[in-house]
């Protein structure tokens, strides 16, 4: 079954169960500053999953675009990817335990709706208890009714079995789906050689189903959430592995086209390279293509060390950044009926690629003299400098180099030289004291990034929430002072100023900046209701509703008006009323990429304004 299908049949299986099919939101957070990308299926429904309603109901069904990087070294193994898309399905205080395992279990056991799988390989692992919550006996009882042996239910503690996306939010315990994938089958297995299993990847986690009834709250659980919620979700990439009989997902359909192309230019070929290639190239085409680009900051660092580490891997395989366009032509190929945006951003998705890839290149000879006179040879001893691994993680950090990369430069830097070439042992160590660092460096990033999710709530501060609202009114303002063909391409708020980037071809003038700041200031002063309703997407398009330009919206939509002037769609908060905005400035306006503009404004406290 190809990942096509695959997507089909979970999207029709949920719709036919009662629930509303929601598109996927864009790889970059709309009004978020607290989480670089889109790392889950829930993160855009955060605030339904804490009690507003959402505009197409109680049930919910999607398949999600997603970036996690927080395990981009581990990329070339068997399972992990930097960009995946996630089926789920959502009951925002609807249905709870057991219709979520009923049907996890039905789609993926049923062989005329679902997927087939056999349930004979199927390992499941519920939470054990701790002190914020009991065991959970309920879901393992569940499993058990539908036909799992007992010994093939695992408790685990909450490392593994408590879903929780930081300190603050939403949480609680999960049941997880595993899946058996080696030849023969693995039977019976004890819960310490089930551990084994997982971490030598002969069973892979394939669902999970999270139940969310609890509140967190600085990193205590505080109680219950006055709605008990399900949040489901299955890769898309592990889940076609394993229905197409793979023992990894660079095997699938979703992969193998691009790496049967890197196999077929490559003159040194090397697995784990092409995969690296393969996944940080197609990472870096949905980036491009939701409005990211590179830069040395948040989200343009990620995307910017992407493409450097996949031009890094393309040399060690032969090929260089040069077959970036072939790759990128098959992957818009295989996603044009999926994703057809990217079949649309084809040639701006190329141009960010090779102007990146063109940056490095210059960057890399650079570098690469760099390592020969300032810390291969020390010219102030008139020596050659010994190897240390401080040396090989500065680079990797620092310009994308892989330690490897630095320690051939060495070794071809003493050969040159006449001094003896580093031994095994040397190696070893130095690789060994590099990996210790990165290991360090990794945790550290990832409670960074954890912290930087900060449970996924996006900033309700109301502050933030003065700022959203006046991003409506820059918006409609931009429209007005330069015309029509001007629409919002995202937007970054924080508690001391808003971002706006809009489509526009050419530096704003100092008296269209002027214009647009005083219609903002007038409508603040006008002192506008703000109101919200729930309407049909076409009923809204017909009353003039604007949104982010390429985003796709559901059926039904949540619509924000402010007065006659502003009518936009949104999931909100804002305030009620525009006279509590204060007195809008911009601070600046300047250039993103070709054809985007970036505004920065404030908000002060004016007592001219009402």
């Amino acid at each position: 079954m190809d990942s096509s299908e695959i997507r089909k049949r979970f999207l029709k299986f949920f719709e036919e169960r009662g629930h509303a099919v929601i598109p996927s939101s864009s790889l970059v957070p709309e009004h978020d500053p607290t989480v670089l990308f889109t790392t889950a299926g829930m993160q855009p429904l955060i605030p339904y999953l804490l009690g507003e309603k959402h505009p197409q109901g109680n049930r919910l069904v999607n398949v999600q675009k997603c970036v996690r990087t927080q395990d981009i070294d581990e990329v070339g193994d068997k399972t992990h990817d930097t960009f995946f898309e996630m089926l789920g399905n959502w009951s925002l205080g609807d249905y709870f335990k057991k219709d979520a395992i009923k049907w996890s279990y039905e789609f993926l056991t049923d062989k005329k709706e679902g997927l087939g799988l056999d349930p004979d390989r199927l390992y499941i692992t519920c939470f054990e208890g701790n002190n914020d919550a009991p065991k959970d006996n309920v879901s393992a009882e569940i499993w058990a009714s539908l036909g799992i042996p007992e010994n093939r239910i695992y408790f685990l503690g909450a490392k593994d079995n408590w879903w929780s996306p930081g300190d603050n939010g939403p949480c609680g315990p999960d049941t997880e789906m595993f899946y058996d994938i080696t030849e023969n089958g693995l039977g019976v297995l004890t819960k310490e050689e089930f551990i084994k299993a997982d971490k030598d990847q002969n069973i892979v986690e394939i669902w999970n189903d999270v139940f969310m009834e609890y509140q967190k709250k600085d990193g205590k659980v505080i109680g219950k959430l006055k709605q008990q919620n399900v949040d489901t979700g299955a890769g898309l990439e592990r889940l076609a592995m394993v229905m197409q009989v793979k023992d990894n997902i660079f095997d699938t359909d979703l992969f193998s086209p691009v790496m049967s192309l890197i196999k077929s230019k490559s003159t040194s070929y090397e697995e784990r390279s092409a995969r690296i290639v393969a996944d940080h190239v197609r990472t870096s085409i949905f980036m491009i293509d939701d409005g990211v680009v590179p830069s040395n900051t948040d989200r343009g660092y990620i995307l910017r060390r992407l493409i450097r580490r996949s031009i890094m891997e393309s040399k060690h395989l032969g090929v260089g950044e040069k077959i970036f366009s072939e790759i990128i032509s098959t992957y818009s190929g295989n996603y044009k009926t999926v994703y057809s945006s990217v079949s649309q951003n084809l040639i701006r998705i190329q141009e960010v690629l090779d102007k990146e890839s063109e940056q490095f290149v210059k960057t890399l000879t650079g570098a690469i003299k760099k390592l020969w006179t300032e810390y291969f040879y020390d010219a102030s001893k008139n020596e050659s400098e010994k190897m240390n691994a401080e040396v090989l993680f500065h680079f990797f950090t620092t310009e994308g180099f892989p330690p490897d990369l630095t320690l051939e430069e060495y070794r071809r830097y003493r050969i040159e030289k006449k001094l003896y070439p580093l031994n095994g042992k040397e190696v070893s160590f130095l690789m060994k004291v590099f990996n210790e660092k990165m290991g360090k460096h990794q945790e550290t990033s990832r409670a960074g990034a954890e912290q930087k999710f900060k449970g996924g709530l996006m900033d309700h501060s109301p502050q933030s929430i003065k700022y959203h609202t006046a991003t409506h009114l820059l918006h409609k303002a931009l429209r007005e002072v330069l015309g029509n063909h001007v629409f919002q391409k995202g937007s970054n708020i924080t508690p001391d100023r808003l971002r706006f980037d809009f489509s526009f071809e050419r530096k704003m003038t100092d008296e269209e900046k002027k214009k647009v700041e005083d219609l903002v200031n007038t409508k603040i002063k006008e002192a506008i209701l703000v109101t919200y309703e729930d309407l049909p997407l076409e009923e809204a398009e017909k009353k003039g509703a604007i949104g982010l330009f390429e985003e796709k919206y559901g059926d039904k939509v949540r619509v924000y008006k402010i007065g006659d002037f502003s009518l936009e769609f949104c999931g909100g908060p804002h305030v009620k009323n525009t006279s509590e905005l204060g007195e809008f400035k911009i601070s600046k306006e300047e250039a993103v990429s070709a054809g985007v503009r970036r505004i920065k404004a404030v908000l002060e406290i004016s007592h001219d304004i009402i």
